[in-house]
C-alpha cells in the first residue's frame, strides 16, 4: 500500500502555552521534541515544528503513512497527548512537491 500524505495540528491546552508553560510542561516538551525527531529520522515526518501563530502558538507536521489510522497511533503515543492534554487533528493532504 502506497503512503499518503497528513497534515498534524497539534493544539496545546491554552493558547498561551508557548510563553508561560512550567518546567514540568517544559520538560515533557522536549520529550515531544525528542519523539518527533525520531519520527523525522525513520523517515515518517517529512517537517514538523511550532507556528507562532498571534492568537496563540500550536505544532505542526506533515507525514507520510499508510492510512490515518497509522497516524494517530503515532500521535496517541506522543508525550503531549498524555502528559499535558494536547489534542490533535489530523487532515489528508495531496503533496505539491517533496520537501
Amino acid at each position: 500500500m502506497d503512503n499518503k500524505n497528513f497534515f498534524i495540528r497539534l493544539i496545546p491546552p491554552r493558547p498561551s502555552f508557548s510563553v508561560d508553560m512550567n518546567e514540568e510542561e517544559r520538560k515533557i516538551m522536549q520529550e515531544h521534541v525528542n519523539y518527533w525527531r525520531e519520527l523525522l529520522d525513520k523517515d515518517f515526518a517529512i517537517v514538523y515544528g511550532p507556528v507562532f501563530d498571534p492568537a496563540g502558538g500550536y505544532g505542526i507536521g506533515i507525514v507520510q503513512a499508510p492510512m490515518e489510522e497509522n497516524v494517530r497511533e503515532i500521535m496517541d503515543r506522543d508525550p503531549t497527548k498524555s502528559g499535558l492534554n494536547f489534542t490533535f487533528e489530523i487532515f489528508e493532504m495531496r503533496a505539491v512537491r517533496k520537501i
